[in-house]
């Protein structure tokens, strides 16, 4: 991303985003790739063969290859489409697009710790919640993918946001954010992946009468305390909480020697990951990013527990409450007595209770618990220099909807960079010339994103760092008649961001769990282009 330096008196704006193609030969698949060559080859038998009647029947057999190949609906071709419709029927004959959660969940016979693994669904199987112990006495959650061989550290930050700041601080604010991404693009870095989910839940205006409620004093000036009744009628029912995740996710196969150095394993991965984590934290409060805990197990189970059953919101939130009076009427204490026994269950939920009761993953939707959610991934950034507050219409609040906004970034080092970028200059000044060669004129498409590869590698060489990144939309309901309507305003309110977005068919269920759990899970390798 390169931004546009203008003068003081007006707002900066950034634009320079590249998209990442992949293909096997010529942007096609290896399907694609298949269906072409396969249409070349029912073509020139007959022709070979001198057989104009069967050329007859093999023109429209070659025309409906090529349309599999080419043809392109909703930003996939054709043969991606009935790739995906096939896997998606075979999962459902299967019946491998359904969980349902078992009475328990039994130890592995292979796991010395004996831990009691979380039940959940679909690639998240095999994810595991480790505890690290960090330096305030306290003990931090890792997220544990063996697949993948990643461990994540889950952040509650809280961002001071951009809409009501003047400019010179929305400038600050953004160079700062970027700032701790070209930290993490060092060669050969232990960090792999950095993520920012932000949910934005409907509110009706329950927990802030029950704030005003304890915070009013009896002597308060009953004038006052009306005109606050009636503001809080008006404001609660269009209110919404925000919850914000930073994930940090390291790499145990880039940091062996670290790992190894530590003593080794899940512990040794955990206290590299501590360590990092440590490291970084200037960086993150430079970025004013406000650091409100490192989740523990019990809470980041209870952040994937709600993602899944909206309805244990506020259930969870009023055992959490009660925690913290019992806990401030024991520290308030005074005198010789006995302790207060423990009332209630401690805050949070259990890691092995923290997945859902039943999902099921449709073509177009993922149904669990009580709950229905759409996942869109974003696929088209705006073409044309924006302003940094240009998100901002995604996350507004809803009465009968959650939405969740997740940026996933990979900081490359600078030789991959390079390579990249490099790669990416010489595919585009090739189709230029053979353009030209033909005698066709440029393509303003092309030429703009060699433009672009160009002012990216510029920046590269003068120390910029260089990041993969996507980013996913999800909307949640509780009354699947409101669907609809819901996936509606979303796309609405994407359009208004200037933003493409595209719906993951037969893709729900892992769009749900990159989007609306911050878990480390983040992008796919790059499937490099011939």
């Amino acid at each position: 991303m390169t931004q546009h330096i203008s003068t003081p008196a007006q707002p900066r704006r950034y634009a320079g985003w590249q998209p990442e193609k992949s293909g096997f030969i010529g942007g096609l698949s290896l399907a694609g790739f298949c269906f072409a060559a396969t249409a070349v080859i029912v073509l020139l038998v007959p022709i070979y063969r001198s057989s104009w009647n069967s050329l007859l029947l093999a023109v429209p057999v070659a025309g409906l290859l090529l349309a599999l190949a080419y043809v392109r609906v909703s930003g996939l071709s054709a043969d991606e489409w009935l790739l995906r419709a096939a896997r998606h029927c075979w999962n459902t004959l299967r019946r491998r697009n359904t969980f349902a959660s078992g009475v328990f969940a039994p130890a592995r016979a292979d796991d010395p710790q004996r831990v009691q693994p979380m039940d959940l669904p679909g690639t998240l199987a095999s994810t595991r919640i480790l505890t690290a112990p960090i330096g305030t006495g306290t003990d931090a959650a890792v997220v544990h993918d063996p697949l993948a061989n990643t461990y994540s550290a889950i952040l509650r930050v809280h961002p001071p946001g951009l809409a009501l700041a003047d400019l010179d601080r929305q400038h600050q604010r953004v160079d700062s954010w970027g700032a701790l991404l070209a930290g993490l693009c060092v060669e050969d870095g232990s960090l792999t992946r950095i993520g920012v989910c932000e949910r934005s839940l409907p509110d009706d205006g329950t927990a802030l009468r029950g704030w005003t409620h304890q915070h009013t004093t009896e002597n308060a000036p009953r004038a006052a305390v009306a005109v606050l009744k009636e503001l809080m009628a008006a404001a609660g029912p269009s209110a919404n909480a925000r919850d914000t995740f930073l994930t940090v996710t390291l790499d145990a196969s880039r940091a062996r020697s670290k790992v190894k150095a530590a003593g080794g394993g899940d512990l040794g991965a955990c206290a590299v990951l501590m360590r990092e984590l440590t490291a970084l934290r200037p960086a993150i409060t430079a970025a004013e990013l406000r650091i409100e805990s490192v989740l523990a197990p019990r809470e980041l189970a209870e952040v994937i527990r709600t993602a899944y059953d909206p309805h244990a919101t506020e259930p969870l939130a009023s055992r959490r409450n009660h925690a913290r009076r019992d806990t401030s009427s024991r520290g308030t204490r005074t005198g010789p007595g006995p302790e207060h026994a423990e009332t209630g269950l401690p805050p949070g939920v259990d890691p092995a209770l923290a997945g859902p009761a039943a999902a099921e993953a449709g073509w177009s939707t993922y149904r669990h618990d009580g709950a229905w959610t759409v996942t869109y991934q974003v696929r088209d950034w705006p073409r044309a220099a924006v302003y940094p507050t240009v998100l901002q219409p995604l996350m507004k609040p809803k009465p009968h909807a959650r939405r969740c906004f997740t940026l996933l970034c990979e900081p490359l080092g600078p030789r991959r960079a390079e390579r990249e970028l490099s790669r990416e200059r010489t595919k585009r000044q090739t189709l230029i010339s053979l353009r030209r060669r033909t005698g066709r004129v440029d393509s303003p498409d092309e030429v703009r994103e060699l433009g672009r590869a160009e002012t990216q590698d510029q920046a590269r060489a003068a120390g910029h760092g260089i990041t993969r990144f996507t980013a996913l939309v999800s909307v949640t309901v509780t009354d699947p008649t409101e669907l609809d309507e819901a996936c509606a305003e979303l796309e609405a309110d994407a359009a208004m961001s200037r933003i493409e977005l595209r719906r993951l068919w037969g893709a729900q269920d892992s769009g749900f769990a990159a989007c609306c759990l911050p878990l480390g899970h983040g992008l796919p390798n790059r499937r490099a282009a011939l």
